[in-house]
Formats: structure tokens, C-alpha cells, sequence
């Protein structure tokens, strides 16, 4: 980049910040730092790196040259493929990029930097995509927050895809999770560049103490509490979006919420940090969509994550096989367990899984939730969440864990072992923010006779018992809940009703029934048959069920656009009557879009 051109965004970053009142240089160094710009056009576009959707289809990651030390530039390609795979349905058949969805090869630039919410111990990644095309005289910016505990490029299939061949500037941020892992062994984290760095490097994230065995990440061991904090996270990229636009569109500026359109959009941990954002008092937000969102309202029947989360994990693989799923590997052990200390009632297997069934229908658990919550069950994605949000919420360290867990890379056999070079220099691109995952696996304190199960049990126990550890951890939970969003703003929540990972029921429904108690006007999509991972679609068991939700996600931001400019109303309420492909290419009367 020209040092002239990086002066003049240093200079506009320090003037944003002066406008807080406190002394420029001090607030920019402290809001803002680690600034970097890059070029990306021809082979190496801002929306998909180059690739195309022929490349984000391919099955392998596009490759290094040097897998030891690979650049910042392949680094930034591989974290695009593994982010767009691992939010949309890429797979033949599946309708993006015929049916909906963009692709498009967008050249411009991108400017990133390391944001700090005032109290906290760790920064938040910031990135703004600004167009070549960028329309000077729509001045639009999307600003989005990653989905579950992605790194940057967590929602480039939300918000890029959607806002980039439209000429506004996206803006990111990571809300304080993302891939920024810390070896605990080497003494190494993430750069700036995603490239491996020491201590001495300024990573991302390094963890406090910095020393041990295993692995450390930001969500779990940041010690913030970061979804406390998530609407500020999403201001702050709104934030850093304006001072860009300023700098490199010198004879447009000032770029001010007041002059700017602004329209934040995420799905699941993005949709519910976007709702955070929407309650804010100011006016800077001009609307907002939010996917399958997880979010905790006050009241309506809420429940939070952790919660839901931590019985699923100890309920749901043996409730499965009486809704007709096959039994998981070891589930028949672990219920006749539980039943033997009294967790399940029944004289025989199958009485045991009834039990467990009637216990999640009792708690709020739909049948169609509990079917795509198996999704889940194989995948170990409840105990996943369940391990990680404690420490989070706890603000736990890395060698704290209140139930003894810990992180570390692992062989074939599950062990503990120490992380090679080209394992540490592949995370930042290839992880997805929470293990088990990129060759790092949960360690489990317990012989592996216990099953899990005491550790399983030691998670519920923190939401239901009384104990310090249990009072940290539901304070923390707490410190997220939502309010309302500002009066006036308007709001378009989209959710699956077969949602198994984030039930509409603990979630979104009472979101939007707390909203409208308060006078709020939110709109809000159910679509039948879709549940929480359109990126699992391309599997045909699941593609012969279940749609995406992305396509009215895309649908809303038209819509709200539409409304912006006065040319028409919000959409209304939807209960969306979907048809499942069953088998066969998408078309668009699967979708049953509302017009």
C-alpha cells in the first residue's frame, strides 16, 4: 500500500477515535492497532480469493507451497475455502450460484486490524472489504459478525456474498472468538497476517499465563467473557469501516453514521451478536437481519445455550433411538449408566430412551428439533460447546477448566501429544474456532471407561447446582442476555423450525416475543425443513430433507434494502411451507420464498 495512502488511514482512525473525547493517538492506539491493507484483483478477488465456486467446490484445500511456512496470501485463500465450505451448501444440486447465492469476482481491497473493547484483556480481529466498484452515492456498509466461533472470514458467505457485488463496503469482526490458537509447547500464537508468531510477535491472542502444555484458544481462555460483549464487538467494525472509507475515499468523506447506511446481518453466534448491536440506544444501526440466531431474551420461555447445550449432551444420544434414529456408538452403555444412577427411569434399554425422549420434549424440545439435533450427537458438537462456553463464561484460564478438561493436539489414538510446525501454521485457515477440530482434540481428565459421563454431568451440574463455579459461570450467561432492539429500527429474524443446534423455541421466538412486549416492531421467518447447517446439505441424507436458510437470509437483506429506499414495506410475518428437493436438484418453488 502507498505510505502516503496508510498515512491518511492511521490519520483517519486517530480522528475517530478523537471523536469519542479522549486524546486521538491514545484512544487510536487503544481501540485500533496492527493495521494492515492488501490488493486483491484478477486471480485473487475479495469474495472468493479466485477460486471461484468451481475452486470452493473442490474437495481438497487449495494447497502450500511450503506447508512449514505457508504466506499471509495462501493462508488468506485457504481460510476462504474452509469459511464458505463451512457455511453454505456448495455441493452440485444444491442451488448456490443458480438458485441464489453470488460468487462473483469482486477486485478491490482489504484493511484489517486488531480492535479492543475498553476492560478487556484481548483484542477482536476488525477486517473491511471495500469494492473497486464501491457506489460512492449509495454509501452502504454491511457490517457482520462471524457464525459460531469462526475466524474473520466467518461470514464472508453472508455478508460478502451479498453485499459485495453491490457495491457497499463489508465490514467483520471476529466478536472476540476465531482462530487465533495459542501452542502452549512452542510458546507460539497467530500474527497479525496469520502466520505463526512468539509472544514477542504481538499474536492475536495469547493467553494468560502463557505457558503450560497443550492448546489455548481465544473464545474458550481470552478470560473476556467476549459474548458480553458482541454488539460492541459489531460496532466497532462499523467503527473501523467508517474510518477506511474516509481514508481511501478522501473526496467523499466523512463516511458518518448519520451520512452512511449501515445494515448489520449474521447467522447463528453473527445473527445473535447482530441483535445484540440492535439494542444499542444510539442510532447508527439503519437495520438489521439475523439467521437462526443465538441469542438469550429475558422471559418467553428462553433458555440459554449452555443450558440446552449441556442437556442435550447428556440426554439426547440416548433419546435418538425412540424418535427411530440408530443408536450412536456407546450410547446404550452410557444410558444404562445413567439410568443406574438415576438420571433415566426404566427397567430396560428401551423404557431408558423413552425416558429421555419425554424428559426433552418436557424441557421445550420438539421432535423435529431433536432429529437434526443428531447432527450434533455425531458430531461431539454438544460436549464441544459445552467445555469451551464454560471456560468462557467463567473466564476460566486455560489450565482452570472447573470440570479438569483441556486442549491439546491429538494423535489417532486420542493422546495428548505436542503440535508439529505445519499443524501450528494451518490453524488459522483451517480451524473453526472450537475444538475438536484442526487436528486439536478435547482432553478429557477421566479414564476412558467413565465414557465422558463424568464430565458431562460436571457440565450440567454448573447450570443447575449453586456452587462458586456454577454462580460464575451463570453470572457470566447473564452478562449476554438481550434487550430490546432500539424503537424504530427495523428488524428481520429468519429461523428453521427444525433447528437442532439453536431451537427457535429457547431462542428466537422468545427474542422476538420479549421485542414485541416492548412495542418493537421485528418481523420474523420460520422455514420448515430447514435446520441450523446448510453447509451439511451437500450430504445426500441431508439434502433430501432439509434446505438452506441462506437464501432468505439473502431474501431479507433484499427486502430490508427495498424498504431503506422507500420502495417498499418490511416483510411481513412468514411461516415459510418449504417442499424438500428429495434428491433433486434445488429449484426455486422448493424455496417457497414470500414476495
Amino acid at each position: 500500500m502507498h505510505i502516503l495512502r496508510h498515512c491518511v488511514f492511521v490519520a483517519a482512525v486517530a480522528a475517530l477515535a478523537g471523536c469519542a473525547g479522549m486524546p486521538a493517538t491514545q484512544e487510536a492506539s487503544r481501540m485500533f492497532s496492527q493495521q494492515r491493507a492488501t490488493d486483491h484483483r484478477g486471480d485473487d478477488d475479495l469474495l472468493t480469493a479466485g477460486l471461484g465456486l468451481a475452486g470452493l467446490r473442490a474437495m481438497a484445500p487449495p494447497p502450500f507451497a511450503d506447508p512449514m511456512h505457508p504466506t499471509p496470501a495462501e493462508l488468506r485463500r485457504r481460510a476462504l475455502w474452509s469459511n464458505w465450505r463451512g457455511i453454505a451448501d456448495l455441493a452440485p444440486g444444491g442451488g448456490y450460484g443458480e438458485v441464489y447465492g453470488s460468487t462473483a469476482n469482486v477486485p478491490g481491497r482489504e484493511f484489517s486490524a486488531f480492535a479492543s473493547v475498553p476492560g478487556a484483556r484481548q483484542p477482536h480481529r476488525v477486517l473491511v472489504q471495500v469494492p473497486d466498484g464501491f457506489d460512492a452515492t449509495k454509501r452502504c456498509v454491511v457490517v457482520a459478525a462471524s457464525s459460531g466461533s469462526r475466524g474473520i472470514y466467518g461470514a464472508i458467505a453472508v455478508a460478502g456474498a451479498w453485499g459485495l457485488p453491490r457495491g457497499c463496503a463489508v465490514a467483520y469482526t471476529d466478536k472476540g472468538a476465531g482462530t487465533d490458537y495459542f501452542d502452549l509447547d512452542a510458546g507460539q500464537g497467530i500474527a497479525a497476517d496469520g502466520s505463526v508468531a512468539g509472544v514477542d510477535g504481538a499474536p492475536a491472542f495469547a493467553p494468560a499465563p502463557a505457558i503450560g502444555t497443550g492448546v489455548a484458544y481465544k473464545h474458550a481462555h481470552s478470560q473476556d467473557n467476549p459474548e458480553a460483549n458482541w454488539g460492541r464487538h459489531v460496532k466497532q467494525a462499523a467503527q473501523f469501516a467508517l474510518a477506511t472509507l474516509d481514508a481511501q475515499l478522501p473526496q467523499q468523506a466523512p463516511f458518518t453514521f448519520a451520512n452512511t447506511r449501515v445494515i448489520a446481518v449474521g447467522i447463528s453466534n453473527g445473527g445473535g451478536a447482530v441483535l445484540r448491536a440492535a439494542d444499542d440506544g444510539e442510532p447508527w444501526l439503519d437495520a438489521v437481519v439475523a439467521g437462526e440466531p443465538n441469542v438469550l431474551a429475558a422471559g418467553h420461555g428462553a433458555r440459554s445455550l449452555y443450558d440446552y447445550t449441556t442437556e442435550a449432551a447428556l440426554l439426547m444420544p440416548c433419546a435418538l433411538p425412540a424418535l427411530g434414529i440408530p443408536a450412536m456408538p456407546g450410547s446404550e452403555a452410557k444410558c444404562a449408566v445413567l439410568a443406574a444412577d438415576g438420571v433415566l427411569a426404566g427397567a430396560d434399554m428401551k423404557a431408558q430412551q423413552a425416558d429421555a425422549l419425554a424428559q426433552l420434549r418436557a424441557a421445550g424440545w420438539t421432535d423435529a428439533a431433536l432429529r437434526a439435533g443428531s447432527i450434533s450427537v455425531a458430531f461431539d458438537l454438544w460436549r464441544a460447546v459445552g467445555v469451551g462456553y464454560a471456560s468462557a463464561y467463567g473466564r476460566y484460564s486455560h489450565d482452570a477448566h472447573p470440570c479438569g478438561y483441556r486442549y491439546a493436539a491429538t494423535g489417532a489414538d486420542l493422546a495428548p501429544r505436542a503440535a508439529t510446525a505445519a499443524e501450528r501454521a494451518a490453524w488459522w485457515a483451517d480451524a473453526s474456532g472450537i475444538p475438536p477440530g484442526a487436528g486439536i482434540g478435547i482432553v478429557d481428565p477421566q479414564p476412558a471407561g467413565d465414557l465422558g459421563l463424568t464430565g458431562l454431568r460436571c457440565l450440567r451440574d454448573l447450570w443447575r447446582g449453586d456452587g462458586t463455579d456454577a454462580r460464575r459461570i451463570k453470572a457470566g450467561i447473564e452478562a449476554t442476555r438481550a434487550a430490546p432492539p432500539r424503537a424504530g429500527l427495523p428488524v428481520v429474524v429468519i429461523h428453521g423450525t427444525d433447528d437442532g443446534l439453536v431451537p427457535q423455541a429457547f431462542s428466537s421466538a422468545p427474542y422476538v416475543a420479549m421485542a414485541r412486549a416492548a412495542g418493537r416492531d421485528v418481523r420474523y421467518w420460520q422455514v420448515r425443513h430447514a435446520q441450523h447447517f446448510d453447509a451439511f446439505l451437500g450430504f445426500p441424507q441431508y439434502g433430501a430433507v432439509y434446505l438452506p436458510l441462506l437464501p432468505y437470509v439473502y431474501e431479507a437483506l433484499d427486502r430490508v434494502e427495498a424498504h431503506l429506499d422507500g420502495k417498499a414495506a418490511l416483510p411481513a410475518d412468514a411461516d415459510i411451507a418449504t417442499v424438500p428437493r428429495a434428491g433433486k436438484p434445488l429449484a426455486a418453488d422448493n424455496l417457497a420464498i414470500p414476495r
